[in-house]
């Protein structure tokens, strides 16, 4: 099974869930598994904002935009540091 790496096309996007991390990357049978996978799991950003921190207040999701989310096929992370 492939590796692909996710990130939005926009740096800047902020429904973007993983602040710090310009990217994904997980395994997937195609790239349309990999978005589905990404969307099940992060659907939607789980907060408003630092100020007003109130749960699934946050903005929409990219699944109603997925030209949002570039997908491309990547190699096998290294392994994490323990």
């Amino acid at each position: 099974m492939p590796w692909f790496a996710l990130r939005p096309r926009d740096p800047a996007d902020p429904r973007w869930p993983l602040p710090g991390r310009d990217r994904i990357v997980l395994k997937a049978d195609g790239p349309d598994t990999a978005r589905q996978k990404f969307l099940e799991a992060y659907p939607s950003q789980p907060f408003g904002s630092p100020t007003v921190p109130v749960p699934d207040t946050g903005l929409g999701s990219f699944t109603a935009d997925p030209e949002a989310l570039a997908v491309e096929e990547t190699s096998e992370p290294p392994a994490p540091k323990e």
